[in-house]
């Protein structure tokens, strides 16, 4: 345990739509917890921009690198044993940017398929640690879009606004039907990680309390 009384081998993923926050949480929380992180691989993504200048043509390939850099996360907090707070789940990829993309033509009905079957292989192996809780931030659509314009990824802002709107729509639908782990649903504006640090031991008590109780009927 640790001074908030989280066990150590927690995994902790924070999911939400683009632009919510999870980032800044993920390592909020890490620090609070003396966890380690487990962040997306933006930065060196070979597939990013080319993506959002043609949906198209790139999100096959885009979503099948994420899954890549995601299952070889996953099988790193397996082999540390947990103790993580993850930016972003895998059930995300699937059951919203794939899907999305496939219903609106953007991904072939044969490439989803073959995401899909890949997906679902990958989550029956043992290196595959469910989340212990799943924090979902929520927040209304306009703080969406100006977080985008805020951070200043020219990629994102370029986009069409109307593309964050389906998006977020999805997010809301998702986390309603969602039963892979216990959810904390968190509104951002419960806590400011800059003005009030103290207000995240809020979320972290949330936490805490939906973990020891998934824990006592499920035990490890």
């Amino acid at each position: 345990m640790n001074n908030y009384g989280i066990p150590q081998d927690a995994v902790i993923t924070i999911a939400g739509t683009v632009g919510v926050g999870k980032s800044s949480l993920t390592q909020a929380l890490a620090e609070r917890l003396n966890f380690r992180t487990s962040f997306e691989n933006v930065d060196h993504n070979p597939y990013l921009d080319k993506f959002y200048a043609d949906f198209e043509r790139w999100s096959f390939h885009l979503q099948i690198y994420f899954l890549a850099e995601r299952f070889k996360e996953q099988k790193r907090m397996f082999e540390y044993g947990g103790g993580f707070v993850q930016d972003r789940s895998i059930y995300e990829d699937v059951d919203i940017f794939a899907k999305m993309h496939e219903e609106q033509g953007t991904m072939t009905k044969e490439d989803y398929e073959t995401y899909a079957n890949l997906f679902d292989a990958m989550v029956m192996t043992p290196y595959f640690p469910k989340p212990d809780v799943l924090v979902f931030l929520e927040c209304d659509y306009e703080e969406v879009i100006e977080r985008i314009k805020a951070r200043g990824r020219q990629m994102e802002i370029d986009t069409d606004p109307e593309y964050w709107k389906k998006l977020f729509d999805r997010y809301n639908q998702w986390i309603s039907d969602f039963n892979a782990c216990p959810v904390v649903r968190v509104n951002i504006n419960e806590y400011d990680l800059y003005e009030q640090p103290d207000s995240l031991d809020h979320v972290i008590e949330k936490i805490k309390h939906v973990i020891e109780t998934a824990r006592q009927t499920d035990p490890r």
